[in-house]
């Protein structure tokens, strides 16, 4: 499976493995339907909602 990179928007990473969702949800990121979702990387939405985004990118790569 393919590594996610702060630079993907939500959506893209969706597309790739659903399974990102709750992950997301857990840490803070209810809107994953949001047109903000599509255009936003996952760098940038973290730092709007105060989420330490290489946390983040440690919980999403036990998915992988």
């Amino acid at each position: 499976m393919a590594q996610f990179t702060k630079d993907m928007t939500i959506g893209e990473m969706l597309q790739m493995n659903p399974a990102v969702a709750p992950v997301l949800m857990e840490a803070g990121m209810h809107c994953l339907g949001c047109p903000s979702a599509q255009g936003e990387s996952l760098e940038e939405a973290a730092m709007v909602h105060g989420i330490d985004v290489d946390e983040l990118m440690g919980k999403l790569a036990e998915l992988s």
